[in-house]
């Protein structure tokens, strides 16, 4: 591949796609609309040659030109309170937005990635989840705008791969941390290590019993290159199969950045999932991929930007 378009180029994920596209040697075309992403995250870019910024919202249009090989569609607010507050957006950004992707991927014959969510399994009756599970999604509750947006453009992918033979791939991504995760989007990884930062009390929902998986962004973004680099459609799991609480994560955290917060405990969100686990069995078979990082590994280096962040 020689020029790559990147949709939410800003973005947590998006931008760390970005550099490894960058290291490869292709010249990368990033879109974003700065609706959560933000300019810092892609700043250290601007001194590279390869690399070119357009602010745009991409259920309006995409303004780029020239010939691309690949799009990697990461267009979408990922964080609760973000989408929530803005769920026109977001559901327009999952269906007109994806549609429009979907079109100049066909127009250019390029292979087409889209970020899918493990929240297309809504709060799950399969335990761990395969990606053969339909899921128990509410298509009217709180989280729906994002929940639903997905798995329309999970739905979109395969019309326009069925009917017009467009090359997708799609990626369902489960909890991911690291650096640049906004500190304040809302996902517990963040909020725990900045309120452990600043001598706040950790919240935890519920009594800390549900579960996550969390998946350090240099894997993700690993697992996500493998399956732009192969021709598998899909959907297919990457994450972490390791499980934690949430009551051990804010532990774990509490430790590592040798806070003296406590731990308060406030109600559990409507439709807040009370388990969450890939079965990455596919990823292992098809792409040759599996996690390397630890949780305690990856939230130490996470704590460390934090830090970092907090000191600027």
């Amino acid at each position: 591949m020689k020029r790559v378009l990147v949709l939410g180029a800003a973005g947590f994920i998006g931008s760390h796609l970005c550099d490894v596209l960058l290291e490869r040697g292709i010249e990368v075309v990033g879109v974003d609309d700065l609706s959560s992403g933000g300019t810092r995250n892609i700043k250290h870019l601007d001194v590279s040659p390869r690399f070119v910024f357009v602010r745009a919202n991409i259920s309006q249009s995409i303004p780029v030109t020239g010939h691309f090989d690949a799009v990697l569609n990461f267009a979408s607010l990922a964080s609760p309170p973000r989408y929530m507050a803005q769920q026109l957006h977001t559901l327009r950004t999952g269906s007109a937005g994806t549609e429009n992707a979907l079109r100049l991927a066909t127009e250019h014959s390029a292979r087409l990635v889209m970020a899918s969510t493990s929240e297309v399994y809504g709060d799950p009756t399969e335990h761990p989840q395969t990606e053969a599970y339909r899921g128990n999604v509410n298509p009217v509750g709180p989280r729906s705008c994002y929940d639903e947006a997905k798995r329309y453009a999970e739905a979109l992918c395969m019309a326009y791969h069925r009917e017009l033979g467009t090359n997708v791939g799609i990626v369902r991504i489960f909890n991911t941390y690291g650096p640049r995760l906004d500190k304040h989007d809302g996902r517990v990884v963040s909020n725990f290590i900045w309120q452990a930062l600043n001598d706040e009390p950790l919240t935890v929902y519920g009594d800390g019993s549900q579960t996550r998986s969390f998946c350090f962004v240099d894997d993700e973004v690993r697992g996500i290159l493998a399956l732009l680099d192969s021709t598998l459609v899909g959907p297919v799991n990457i994450g972490n199969p390791n499980e934690f609480t949430m009551l051990e994560l804010a532990r774990l955290v509490l430790e590592l950045t040798g806070s003296k917060s406590q731990i308060e405990f406030l109600p559990l969100p409507e439709d807040d999932p009370t388990q969450r686990l890939p079965d990455i069995s596919a990823a292992h078979r098809e792409l040759g991929w599996a996690p390397r990082v630890e949780l305690r590994e990856g939230l130490t280096r996470t704590i460390e930007w934090f830090r970092a962040q907090l000191h600027a």
